[in-house]
This record gives structure tokens, C-alpha cells and sequence, in this order.
């Protein structure tokens, strides 16, 4: 670890919460990954005939691929669709799933991440599932991604997910939502695995506490940091993906970042720096030379709607 540290140095100080909630993910992940690749989907062949032949290197067992999860992979956040398939299931009261749907609804307008709104929607999702059995979530999770998540994956990303894993390389979400979550995400996608946030859990049932913090911000980086460091491979062979400029310590440290649907702060980081850019909300392809081609553009969904229809009925 110290060895990788001088070789990565880190571009922004992370608290000890941050590189304990990143070491725990990480580890949650490695622990994960057998399962996932026993159990992965065969994914239908994608057309990458006009990608760029350099990138990704096909072989390079010392790269590998991180894509942050929200608006990156999937239109929303990962945390409201999951609480919207735990309400379905009586987990909690519907003035809770106003707070979810106006924090999304808040999300998908401004398009990025709001502090007071992740620590609202991750108190609230820990004070959910206290008491409740890690199992039991992962089985709700699997239901869940058939309701409300499969349709909002950006075909876009996910095209450039896959050619990473056809040049033979390692593919990782990286989420603050709860790692049980992102490794279901990861699964269904046929993806390797998932670091995400890990609540604290004591004979396979929550406590209602994390371990560390958040995976958001510093700590996505020290997760990808430690999991590099496991798994021997070179961050500057490595690619990372997000939309948030909250994920410039985890693009930093990589040698090929890339600004998917990115928000102000980022794109304009990742122009002064010359970062690749892909933009898939509106068709528009803001892509640098260099990034592979990919599929179509996702179709925007009607969670707005949808939550302000909620808020009125309520009123």
C-alpha cells in the first residue's frame, strides 16, 4: 500500500473516515467479485467496429476500468430508485418518499449532487434497514433493478463499459449508494464488481451504521486506490468515468479520465485539463478525439413528473 501511495500520490487530502470507508469497500468488493463473474449475464454483442484500436490496450492485465454509477451509468440516483422499490414494499411511510422523490427531482434539474441532500437520503436509507437482514436486501435489490433501474442505464455508458471488458479488462461501479446495491447494478450490467458504500452489519444483519463514511468524494478515490493496490494493477493504465466534479480525486488518479454527462464544475476541469468528454442527455457528442464510439442516448424518464404529481396529491 505505501509502495502504490508513492507511485499515486494522493491529488487531495482524504480524512482517515475516508480512507476507512474506501479500504472497506474495496475489500467488500474483492470479496464480491468470484460470485459476480460465476453469475454474470452474456451480454449481446455491441457494435465498437469505429472505437478507437489504442484504447482500451486489448490484454493489458494492468488496467482496468472505474465508472461512477449515478448519471454516469444510470439516469438518477441508484439510493431513490431503491427507496422507491422499498416503499412499494411497505418499508416506510409516504411523506418519506416525497423527501426521496423531491431530492431526485432536485437531482435529475440541476444535475449534480447536493451534500445536505445525500446526507438526508443516507440517514434515512440506514434507518430503513436497521434490524433488516443483508440477504433479504440483496434479493429486494435484484426486484428493484427490474423495476426502476434497467431502463434508465445510458446505453452510451454502458457500450463503453463493455469495451472495456472486450479488450479483456476489469469493469468497477463506484457509488456512494450501499455496496449491496452496486454489486446487484454491477451484476445485472456483467460487469466485474462494485465499490460502494458499506453499512455495518453484525451476523448478517444492519446495525444502522457505516463503516467509515460515504464512498463520495475522497473517499471513491482511496476505494480505487486500495483496490488497485489488491488487484496489481497501474492506475496510469487505468480509466475512470463520472459526471460529478465531486469525482476529480478519483479521475486524477487515473491516466485516461473521462467527463460522462458531466456538470459545470467538471466540464469545464476536464477542458482546461483536456480530458475526454461524452455527453449522452442530449444527444450531443462532446467526446474529445480519442474516446470510443458508442450506443444511442438513453431516453429521459419521467421521475420529475412523477414526483411533483406525488407532492400535489399529498398537498
Amino acid at each position: 500500500m505505501a509502495a502504490l501511495g508513492w507511485l499515486t500520490p494522493r491529488r487531495r487530502s482524504a480524512t482517515a473516515r475516508s480512507v476507512l470507508a474506501g479500504e472497506a469497500s474495496a475489500e467488500a468488493a474483492r470479496k464480491s467479485t468470484q460470485e459476480t463473474l460465476d453469475s454474470q449475464e452474456t451480454l449481446a454483442p455491441l457494435d465498437t467496429s469505429d472505437r478507437e484500436p489504442q484504447f482500451p490496450v486489448h490484454g493489458d492485465a494492468m488496467a482496468a476500468a472505474f465508472f461512477d454509477l449515478d448519471n454516469t451509468v444510470m439516469q438518477g440516483a441508484a439510493l431513490f430508485h431503491f427507496g422507491r422499490g422499498l416503499y412499494k414494499r411497505k418499508f416506510f411511510e409516504t411523506r418519506d418518499l416525497v423527501r426521496f422523490a423531491w431530492q431526485q427531482a432536485w437531482f435529475r434539474l440541476a444535475g449534480v449532487e447536493d451534500p445536505e441532500h445525500m446526507q438526508e437520503a443516507r440517514d434515512s436509507a440506514l434507518s430503513i434497514v436497521q434490524g433488516h437482514r443483508v440477504s433479504e436486501l440483496m434479493s429486494i435489490g435484484e426486484e428493484i433493478y427490474d423495476e426502476y433501474m434497467a431502463e434508465r442505464i445510458w446505453p452510451g455508458t454502458r457500450a463503453l463499459a463493455q469495451a472495456h471488458l472486450d479488450a479483456g479488462q476489469k469493469v468497477w461501479l463506484v457509488t456512494a449508494a450501499p455496496v449491496e446495491i452496486a454489486q446487484v447494478i454491477a451484476r445485472r450490467l456483467g460487469l466485474t464488481g462494485a465499490l460502494g458504500t458499506v453499512a455495518e452489519s453484525v451476523e448478517g444483519v444492519y446495525t444502522g451504521k457505516l463503516v467509515g463514511e460515504p464512498l463520495h468524494g475522497p473517499a471513491k478515490a482511496e476505494a480505487v486506490r486500495a483496490l488497485a493496490a489488491a488487484e496489481n494493477l497501474d492506475l496510469s493504465r487505468c480509466a475512470a468515468y463520472s459526471d460529478s466534479h465531486n469525482d476529480i480525486p478519483m479521475l486524477s488518479l487515473v491516466g485516461h479520465p473521462y467527463a460522462i454527462n458531466p456538470d459545470a464544475k467538471l466540464r469545464k476541469h476536464a477542458h482546461n485539463l483536456d480530458w475526454r468528454l461524452r455527453d449522452y442527455r442530449t444527444g450531443r457528442k462532446a467526446a474529445k478525439v480519442g474516446i470510443p464510439a458508442a450506443a444511442g442516448v438513453g431516453a429521459v424518464a419521467g421521475g420529475t413528473a412523477a414526483a411533483i404529481a406525488l407532492h400535489r396529491r399529498r398537498r
